[in-house]
């Protein structure tokens, strides 16, 4: 112990430090400075009072005739100059169209049945808007990233009242009788609209952040004293309540109206997509998906098991017997070989569908591999579609080779 004390305390005190740097060290040393990006529609963004918040309107979508149609296909209040909004390949194939709108809404600021705008509609529009209504077409729109989304109460369950929030709002509705005011088989169009939009605020930034957007839209058939003026609109006396609903019988003005109601949230800006997850979307249903692709990949196990220990268990008995004398008939797997290990007569045909079997399946996995990561978030419109896209055409690659392999073995 002495001499190894006495080893140690002859090194000089900078011997550590002439020793070769190691490889981590270099790489760390050569590394360049980079800076941090986020991705479109990702990154936060704070609004001061009384700025400018863009509400953009998108598609009319229906489960019904699953045909999305553009905002402004029907007649809606329209700016004088409408711009479009840059889409990537995947908003493109869902049918979004997304262009700006008249609504004219500034943060913490509310307003009360203020006036969008008066339309004279014609019997050509009035018999299109109700078309509409019948085939259940839904607006969808969309402020600072998030779609608009209706809230209700679903009271199935007795004792435990859920709050789900359902994509987009409806056109209008069918009269009732359980409706007062309406006929019943008559269309009524929602030209009324309650938005609600949550903010949150904290200390270490400025101004606020948008983490909810609420419509409830409502049919009011709205009056008014005196003549119209589309520069200083008159006062409109159906604001107050007990106006019935917008019928669309025939021609004649529809008044097009909105509230605007700012709450602030305890939701932070992070946590602000939550909420959408228990947005129950009828054109999907994905439970029911992901319950029958479940129970597939069981089964498929379970009778995959079955073979291999069946395969195994023969090939055992196989090597123990002695084939010259005590193998006097065949038995199991041997009574078929000649059909099972013959070439099928469309090996081409087989060998496709497998090289499609795992292009498909490689596509899925890796795209489930980054959404879970978070590559795929729900801010990214499109992103999903677009990535599939991506991975279906490079996972061609290894369907190739998975088809010329097995083309070869069946001696193509």
């Amino acid at each position: 112990r002495a001499c190894i004390g006495s080893v140690a305390t002859d090194r000089p005190p900078q011997g550590r430090a002439m020793r070769l740097p190691s490889p981590l060290a270099l790489l760390l040393g050569a590394a360049a400075p980079a800076r941090g990006f986020y991705l479109p529609g990702v990154a936060p963004q704070e609004y001061a009072t009384g700025q400018r918040v863009e509400l953009k309107v998108n598609k009319l979508t229906s489960t019904k005739t699953q045909l999305p149609y553009e905002y402004y296909r029907v007649p809606y209040c329209q700016p004088a100059q409408v711009e479009n909004v840059a889409e990537n390949l995947g908003e493109v194939l869902r049918g979004d169209r997304i262009v700006n709108s008249m609504y004219d809404l500034r943060m913490n600021v509310p307003e009360t049945c203020k006036v969008l705008c008066r339309k004279q509609l014609s019997e050509e529009d009035v018999t299109l808007f109700a078309l509409r209504v019948s085939e259940e077409y839904r607006v969808h729109w969309i402020l600072d990233n998030l779609p608009a989304a209706t809230k209700f109460v679903d009271d199935s369950t007795p004792g435990e009242p859920v709050v789900v929030y359902d994509v987009g709002f409806p056109m209008g509705f069918k009269g009732s009788p359980d409706i007062a005011g309406t006929q019943e088989g008559m269309s009524y169009l929602n030209n009324h609209v309650a938005i609600t939009v949550k903010y949150h605020t904290e200390a270490t930034f400025e101004g606020a952040r948008i983490v909810g957007f609420e419509v409830e839209p409502s049919s009011v058939k709205h009056t008014y004293a005196g003549a119209w003026d589309d520069e200083r609109p008159p006062k409109l006396t159906s604001c107050a309540g007990g106006a019935g609903p917008q019928p669309l019988a025939k021609a004649g003005e529809v008044i097009f109206t909105y509230d605007v109601k700012w709450e602030q949230s305890e939701i932070k800006w992070a946590n602000r997509w939550d909420t959408y997850l228990l947005m129950g979307d009828e054109q999907i249903h994905w439970f029911s998906i992901i319950n029958s692709l479940m129970i597939v990949l069981f089964l498929s196990g379970m009778v995959a098991m079955i073979m291999m220990r069946t395969l195994h268990r023969d090939f055992q008995r196989y090597n123990q017997l002695d084939v010259a004398e005590e193998v006097e008939e065949e038995t199991g797997w041997k009574l078929v070989h000649g059909d099972v290990f013959r070439p099928p007569q469309h090996a081409t045909m087989l060998c496709v569908s497998v090289g499609t079997g795992v292009q498909i399946l490689g596509m899925l996995l890796i795209t489930m591999v980054f959404a879970v990561l978070g590559f795929l978030s729900p801010a990214n419109r499109g992103g999903l579609m677009t990535a599939m896209l991506l991975l279906f055409v490079f996972m061609g690659v290894p369907a190739g080779y998975h088809s010329a392999v097995l083309f070869k073995s069946l001696k193509g």
